[in-house]
């Protein structure tokens, strides 16, 4: 899916934030499961900042987020961004990027999705939390708010979400068609890729938010070189390295 956000006039400093989730929260109500990108309200001027989530079975109070500036500003121009999800591992793409990949394992229990999802596309107010806390707000007065979506492209098996009957027979082969995908394999390659991405570009991971979350989750791959740039908050000890990286790949 190709997307841009809301664009920034001058007199409007703050822009809401954007998300394009796969839900099932209308039909799963108290154990929804979720992924998603959202762009995190803008200050203008500022670096945008996306933010990946992952969910499962209504595990909203154990937050998978993580965040990362974009290299670029995604009102300019439209960029693709694509969730590859399969019963044993997620990955999140930025154009060609992978930026975050989650591998199945039993001791995620439920907290690993697995129900039937559909697709979303808000424009909401997060500047409770998103823009410096609550430092910022929105300000309706330059509403409406539009963002743009083109190029959607949904693989997969399409199942009905309440009655799941003979759902996995009927989906083997698309399922195998997946994963037969070139983005559905992990090569080294690309491992580089989202491991050169994340050092340049995370600001924030749950795994390293040690004073959220005490115990580790089991999802998490604790890289003893990426930890070593996070505070015990989970943030970022280097923010400014991420601008100067930013400013360095616009460099021809």
């Amino acid at each position: 899916m190709r997307t841009s956000s809301a664009p920034q006039t001058a007199a409007a400093p703050v822009s809401p934030s954007t998300a394009t989730p796969t839900s099932n929260g209308d039909v799963f109500q108290k154990t929804h499961d979720e992924l998603d990108f959202e762009f995190l309200g803008n200050i203008r001027g500022k670096d945008w900042r996306i933010q990946t989530n992952v969910y499962g079975n209504g595990s909203t109070s154990r937050g998978r987020e993580e965040r990362y500036f974009l290299p670029f500003d995604p009102t300019a121009e439209a960029h693709r961004y694509s969730i590859l999800w399969t019963s044993d591992h997620i990955i999140f793409y930025i154009d060609d990027t992978p930026i975050r990949e989650v591998v199945r394992s039993d001791a995620m229990g439920g907290d690993y999705p697995s129900k039937p999802m559909s697709i979303y596309a808000t424009i909401w107010d997060g500047s409770t939390w998103a823009t410096a806390n609550g430092r910022y707000k929105v300000n309706y007065k330059y509403a409406p708010f539009v963002a743009e979506v083109s190029d959607l492209v949904l693989r997969g098996c399409r199942v009905d979400p309440i009655q799941q009957v003979d759902s996995a027979r009927r989906c083997v082969e698309a399922n195998e068609d997946l994963l037969a995908a070139d983005f559905a394999r992990m090569t080294p390659l690309k491992r580089a890729a989202m491991r050169r991405f994340r050092e340049r570009y995370m600001t924030y991971s749950f795994c390293y938010d040690t004073n959220r979350y005490p115990v580790t989750f089991p999802d998490c791959d604790i890289i003893p070189s990426e930890q070593s740039r996070f505070f015990e908050s989970g943030e970022t000890k280097y923010p400014r390295d991420r601008r100067r990286a930013r400013r360095q790949s616009r460099r021809p």
